[in-house]
């Protein structure tokens, strides 16, 4: 691969003040401190229709999403802290992959999730931190020639979990997130 690993790191949430967002900067410092170059960006700034494939065949791919296609195609590694929604994933981070998987013309199919190494994180009210969601996530990731590393992270009872600076108050689960980040990083210097 040559030179530093790039890594694209974002959260499935919406939210201003989302937890998985605060989460992602963790992972974050992890992977660059393992030795990767992040791009981190937040969905909002990518607005994109519930993904149809009709609108699709007449409007072409939405401005939005062919950005992120360059995004994709421009990183090898992603890092994505995924909130459970109903124990499930998000409606925009599902929303997101499914735009980002339409080939454009002459472009092979799932280009911009073929061979990409992906590590998974999560924040959640609840008891579990959003465990039932990483499942999925993993899963469709898996189906889409991603490798989803084994080591996740999950944040329970998210809503006390934070200090004001926004690193954990539980130093052991502060050292797993970034160790998530570290391990894509690690998993792509070795590639």
């Amino acid at each position: 691969m040559g030179g530093k690993p790039k890594i694209l790191a974002f959260a499935g949430s919406l939210r201003a003040d989302s937890y998985n967002k605060k989460l992602i900067k963790i992972g974050v410092r992890g992977a660059e401190r393992a030795g990767a170059e992040v791009t981190l960006i937040d969905l909002r700034d990518f607005p994109m229709p519930i993904f149809d494939q009709d609108f699709e065949t007449k409007e072409g791919l939405p401005k939005n999403a062919v950005k992120m296609k360059e995004l994709f195609l421009a990183h090898q590694g992603l890092l994505i802290s995924a909130p459970e929604y109903n124990s499930s994933i998000t409606g925009v981070l599902k929303n997101t992959i499914d735009w980002v998987s339409r080939p454009l013309p002459n472009e092979a199919s799932l280009a911009c999730f073929d061979g990409k190494v992906a590590g998974l994180m999560s924040a959640s009210p609840g008891a579990l931190g959003g465990l039932r969601g990483l499942v999925h996530v993993r899963a469709i990731l898996g189906n889409i020639k991603v490798l989803v590393i084994p080591d996740q992270a999950a944040v329970p009872k998210a809503d006390g979990a934070f200090n004001p600076d926004g690193t954990l108050k539980d130093s052991k689960l502060q050292a797993a997130v970034e160790s998530v980040g570290a391990k894509v990083a690690a998993l792509l210097l070795k590639l």
